[in-house]
């Protein structure tokens, strides 16, 4: 059922995308894309030539000098942090293997391009900023797990460096070291209580579709000091929309596509 809904996501937003492409939108002022910030949704991948959140997916993204990457962290038997999405690896590399249930030697010997978080923070921490996504399970050990991640990004500067990002809010009792303000919610169809969640806790903000996002929930954030970011622009006008509706992230998976529209917008403004 959840590869269903997946996919059948994909399918609505390449619909809203081809709408959006087809609307023209006004070219954002040289300040607006200036400050426009584009975040790689898991790495430049196809999951054919290039998997999502391997190191290959956030090379190219980080050379093109996007502004940040998001991924996601699963968490092994042996309580090791590792960069992927789904809780088994069928979907993305045809593999039936549960990551939560085999230790991370079992996992790298089956499936090595799945790098381990501190792989992804050695080469990309400080370079790039860090949206890391906290996928939820079942294993447990919250403080041993919180004090592998404190030391994992010990070298970076919360907000700064990187942003942590959850579906559940409770997810973010793993990373109080980083302060609440470092600590960012992803909203589904409970944008509204989210939000409201995000607003009473002082989080640092929320991130949505763009079709679930409206001008008065971005201001009303921002009010605040909150950040909003927005998924998931894919052409020009997509993206002009949303720079010009003012959201602080634009998240895609289509980054490298939007930056050189950035950059080629900026020489021409």
């Amino acid at each position: 059922m959840a590869r269903v809904i997946f996919y059948l996501e994909r399918a609505l937003l390449g619909l809203i995308n081809l709408s959006f492409m087809l609307i023209p939108r006004p070219q954002p002022t040289r300040e607006a894309l200036s400050d426009c910030k584009i975040i790689s949704h898991r790495g430049e991948h196809d999951n054919r030539r290039v998997c999502e959140n391997t190191l290959a997916a956030f090379s190219a993204p980080a050379e093109a000098g996007c502004w940040g990457l998001e991924f996601d962290v699963r968490w092994t038997r042996d309580l090791r942090p590792v960069v992927f999405h789904d809780t088994d690896t069928q979907r993305v590399f045809g593999i039936d293997l549960v990551v939560s249930q085999v230790s991370l030697a079992q996992l790298q010997q089956r499936v090595p391009q799945i790098p381990t978080l501190e792989q992804v923070v050695e080469r990309f921490g400080g370079r790039q900023h860090l949206m890391v996504e906290l996928k939820r399970d079942e294993l447990g050990a919250y403080a041993e797990r919180s004090e592998c991640l404190r030391e994992i990004f010990s070298t970076l500067e919360a907000t700064r460096d990187y942003h942590f990002l959850a579906l559940q809010p409770e997810l973010f009792d793993l990373v109080g070291f980083a302060g609440a303000n470092a600590c960012v919610l992803v909203a589904e169809f409970n944008i509204a209580e989210l939000g409201r969640v995000a607003r009473e806790r002082d989080y640092g903000g929320i991130c949505a579709q763009y079709m679930l996002l409206n001008s008065a929930m971005i201001s009303r954030h921002q009010r605040l000091g909150q950040q909003v970011g927005s998924g998931f622009a894919a052409s020009k006008y997509g993206l002009f929309r949303e720079i010009n509706r003012g959201v602080d992230w634009v998240f895609s998976n289509h980054a490298l596509k939007l930056e050189a529209i950035r950059q080629e917008s900026l020489r021409h403004e």
